[in-house]
């Protein structure tokens, strides 16, 4: 059981975590037209080899159930920033590849996420302070199954 302490770390923890990604989240919507979680695929796209990744991947990637990365992916492809198309040799195998679209509406929406990121979070906390949170942050992280 935890103690208080570790508790209103945590919750600490999860408040500033919703907060910072509301914000973000708020921003590109009201200055993009794009969500968090559609500026998120679109990053892991770019950073992609080929620009594509496989839906599992992705989803993986981005945090998402393979159903919530699809819902996601439809949208983003009617949108004409995204496509899907079949792996060679794998008749089940679908990989969603960033279109050029995709490509200039992240560079667009960068500008505001990125912007974001900097006033709701790195201008909070000195360098010191950031590099004790990415040891931290990695240390939990990197210990998930």
């Amino acid at each position: 059981m935890p103690t208080r302490s570790e508790m209103d770390a945590w919750r600490s923890f999860l408040r500033a975590h919703a907060k910072v990604t509301r914000c973000l989240e708020a921003e590109l919507l009201t200055e993009q037209r794009l969500s968090l979680g559609a500026y998120d695929v679109l990053a892991e796209l770019a950073s992609a080899p080929d620009r594509s990744l496989r839906m599992a991947e992705l989803a993986e990637a981005v945090l998402l159930s393979r159903s919530g990365v699809t819902r996601l992916v439809d949208r983003l492809e009617r949108a004409g920033l995204v496509v899907r198309e079949r792996v060679d040799g794998d008749g089940r195998g679908v990989v969603a590849r960033l279109t050029q679209a995709g490509a200039n509406k992240l560079g667009t929406a960068s500008r505001t996420h990125l912007a974001g990121v900097v006033k709701h979070f790195v201008e909070l906390l000195d360098e010191q302070e950031l590099q004790t949170l990415r040891v931290l942050t990695r240390r939990v992280a990197d210990a998930q199954p």
